[in-house]
């Protein structure tokens, strides 16, 4: 079978290797589909290379069928959709023993720490699986990961209805929190700075702001009646927009910080102060944040047709890496299907 792997340097490969059967305690899925994302791209550039031990088999986010069981496994049959939680924890941690094991102090993720979803045929433990129901689209399905990042993201806001939210950032994951705030039944506005973005955006139906133009604390202020955004989600990973975020949130408002950052930003402390401002961190995501994301999928409330803007064969996936790079594209899936 075929793979895509990170070979270090910038570079990623199509590879062959020989397909093993699951083990005892695993399941064999043959992948439909994996989505490629930021991380991945951070994975590309080798900001991560303390963690990935080339060459490496991308891809933490997919949908696919289960071909084989593994000896000892039930509750899972042959031809069951699935997705996966892409996630390992130690189990006797600081954080795994007050139950946070998403953010075990060794974590680790299928397609960073250990080989992913670029691959035709994947063997998971059986526990990471969570059930796709049969009438979900398999490429909508591989949306579940990401979707499952704005559930947990939203969370951690602790947002209410009514409440006003500003997400920093268009791309996927900003537009997955959008549609996951709107649902919940609070107002969301996204900023972007990219005009082809911006345009993805108001296509899904979603309020977009073009920084550029509009001067974002007075719209805000405006927005709001001169209280401020009661949660701000910095989704960019830019300098200005961390720097932005805490002008915007209002008196003891909500700051989550869900980008990935490879450096220090500098923060307005003064303004933390000032405010009694909350600042959060959302890193992954829990099995019941999968869970919801499922719903919200079958249920339509993602715009999973607007979102996918480029499917590629497992051999064009260095193309289609290339797209996701450019700025231009929202989210790119590869179809493992085709090859």
């Amino acid at each position: 079978m075929l793979t895509a792997s990170y070979l270090g340097n910038n570079e990623i490969a199509i590879r062959t290797a020989e397909p093993q059967p699951p083990e005892p305690g695993q399941v064999q899925v043959e992948v439909a589909y994996a989505g490629i994302c930021g991380t991945d791209l951070h994975v590309l550039h080798g900001e991560m290379d303390a963690r990935v031990t080339p060459p490496a088999i991308l891809g933490h986010e997919m949908s696919g069928v289960v071909a084989a069981l593994g000896e000892g496994v039930t509750g899972w049959g042959v031809g069951d959709h699935v997705t996966v939680v892409p996630l390992t924890w130690d189990g006797a941690c600081p954080a795994c023993r007050t139950g946070h094991e998403h953010v075990c102090h060794h974590l680790r993720v299928s397609g960073v720490d250990s080989p992913g979803a670029l691959q035709r045929l994947w063997n998971v433990r059986a526990d990471q699986l969570v059930a796709l129901p049969p009438d979900l689209r398999l490429d909508h399905g591989a949306l579940v990961e990401p979707t499952a990042v704005a559930v947990h993201d939203v969370r951690r806001a602790e947002l209410a209805a009514g409440d006003r939210a500003v997400v920093l950032g268009g791309g996927p994951i900003g537009v997955l929190i959008a549609a996951v705030v709107q649902h919940d039944g609070a107002d969301v506005v996204i900023v972007e700075i990219d005009p082809q973005r911006r345009a993805y955006v108001e296509a899904m139906g979603f309020a977009v702001l073009d920084p550029t133009v509009v001067d974002l604390p007075s719209w805000v202020a405006d927005w709001t009646g001169g209280a401020g955004a009661d949660v701000v989600f910095e989704v960019s990973g830019a300098a200005a927009a961390v720097l932005a975020a805490t002008d915007l949130v209002k008196v003891r408002g909500t700051v989550v910080v869900v980008a990935i950052h490879a450096e220090p930003r500098p923060v307005d402390l003064h303004r933390v102060f000032l405010r009694e401002l909350r600042m959060v961190g959302a890193r992954v995501y829990e099995r019941r944040d999968f869970e919801r994301a499922v719903e919200l999928l079958t249920a339509g409330v993602v715009p999973a047709d607007g979102l996918i803007t480029h499917i590629a064969p497992l051999t064009a996936t260095v193309d289609a890496f290339a797209a996701l790079q450019s700025g231009q594209q929202m989210k790119v899936l590869i179809d493992l299907a085709q090859d």
